[in-house]
């Protein structure tokens, strides 16, 4: 399978990158400038919304991944819509694509994240469950509504709606790291809010399962136990035997990042299931957390 990959130098897309050359398939970089190494590449301007005219040429499936970072810094308005625009432009400009190719590629898988469900307390949240009204939601259903024109009778279309994905490597458990190993990592808020987490290892395993298999529409990418993040917390400690006494300040959180995004990021949570992906056969590598963090952590 040939797949095109946007975002494909960041965390999830170079582990997917990784990933489809040990299957025996062929990723190709959708990259604004050069390829970081010898992986296939073509070239494209989101901002500019422009691509490559060839760019879909013999290709069989897309992983669209590219978009600004939501935690990268404070929600100013400007950066508010670099957000909402890294998406929207970078989704329009595929669609279109895909639409004046005369042999689209017959997937597409495009990214989106439980934002979109918003901070819901203890209720259990499917795919079936509705959009919250919040900046975070905004963005996602805004995100998937370009996509939409993308599922047609030549091309199925699925919704990466993605949890807190979790690996060493990168993302919130590489920033967390340094102060659970120095004894000072805490819960967050009250540590009730939920913590819809996925595996770095199960996030590529089912982009990759989504590729091969019959799905389409929303997919949420999380593990089947979702935990607190007061759970979270004791796991990792336990995990890197640490004290986990300490809680996070929130007037703290506030000064650092923002009421708007902290309250969204870290003090609210959904209690999200893999109802789809489950149902389509998926076997999670990782299902309970703190197995999970000793496979990572401890090998």
């Amino acid at each position: 399978m040939r797949v095109l990959i946007s975002g494909s130098t960041g965390f999830i897309g170079s582990a997917l990158v990784k990933r489809l050359v040990e299957l025996g398939h062929e990723p190709v970089r959708l990259v604004r400038s050069t390829s970081p190494d010898d992986v296939p590449s073509v070239r494209w301007d989101p901002e500019a919304e422009t691509i490559d005219d060839d760019a879909l040429d013999n290709i069989d499936a897309v992983v669209h991944l590219a978009g600004e970072s939501i935690a990268s810094s404070r929600w100013t308005d400007a950066q508010k819509a670099r957000i909402m625009d890294s998406r929207v432009k970078g989704t329009r400009t595929l669609a279109k694509a895909m639409a004046a190719a005369e042999d689209p590629p017959e997937v597409f898988l495009s990214g989106s994240a439980i934002g979109y469900y918003g901070d819901t307390d203890d209720q259990r949240i499917t795919e079936e469950s509705s959009a919250a009204d919040d900046f975070a939601a905004l963005v996602t259903i805004e995100w998937e509504k370009e996509a939409a024109p993308i599922a047609t009778t030549r091309t199925r279309l699925a919704y990466l709606r993605t949890g807190i994905v979790l690996d060493p490597s990168g993302g919130a458990l590489k920033e967390q790291l340094p102060f659970f190993k120095l004894g000072i990592g805490g819960r967050i808020g009250d540590g009730t809010q939920w913590f819809s987490w996925i595996s770095l290892d199960d996030e590529v395993g089912a982009i990759i399962h989504l590729l091969e298999n019959d799905v389409s529409g929303p997919v949420n990418l999380t593990a089947p136990n979702p935990v607190t993040n007061g759970a979270f917390t004791k796991a990792l400690g336990r995990v890197l035997g640490r004290p986990t006494l300490l809680p996070t300040p929130t007037p703290a959180l506030y000064l650092r990042l923002g009421k708007e995004l902290a309250r969204t990021l870290l003090l609210g949570g959904a209690h999200v299931s893999p109802t789809v992906l489950e149902a389509s056969g998926y076997e999670f590598t990782d299902p309970e957390l703190e197995p999970a963090l000793q496979r990572m952590l401890k090998g």
